[in-house]
């Protein structure tokens, strides 16, 4: 199921003013493959608010000086970044649990000084 901000709700010409642009920028920038607004059973483009932040994000760097191919690759580069970022987050929270298994075996395996046999001295 879809979160509240990757839900396609604005028409084409609303998210164009919420972003600053033309309509006509968003279909260019579709054709370039830089956003991918989700589409009603009529085939109108539907927007997010994820859509309109990225649209925010492509013109702050088209703003800066990249061309639209350097966007893109930026867009993607941030994107592998966060799939990393999820995937080390996922695999300390696996080192963490074992690291916890292998705790619990160890408590559960020593013996209390108390409880423990007397050391063998030899003959006396």
């Amino acid at each position: 199921m879809l979160n509240e901000g990757e839900r396609g709700v604005y028409v084409i010409s609303v998210a164009a003013e919420l972003a600053g642009m033309h309509p006509q920028t968003l279909r260019i920038y579709e054709r370039r493959g830089l956003l991918d607004p989700a589409r009603t059973g009529g085939g109108s483009r539907r927007y997010s608010q994820h859509d309109i932040e990225r649209l925010r994000l492509i013109h702050a760097l088209t703003e800066g000086g990249l061309n639209l191919a350097g966007v893109k690759a930026v867009i993607e580069l941030q994107a592998e970044v966060d799939r990393l970022r999820a995937q080390l987050h996922q695999a300390q929270q696996e080192a963490r649990e074992a690291v916890e298994r292998i705790h619990r075996q160890y408590r559960r395996d020593l013996v209390p000084m108390q409880q423990a046999p007397a050391p063998y001295r030899g003959r006396r």
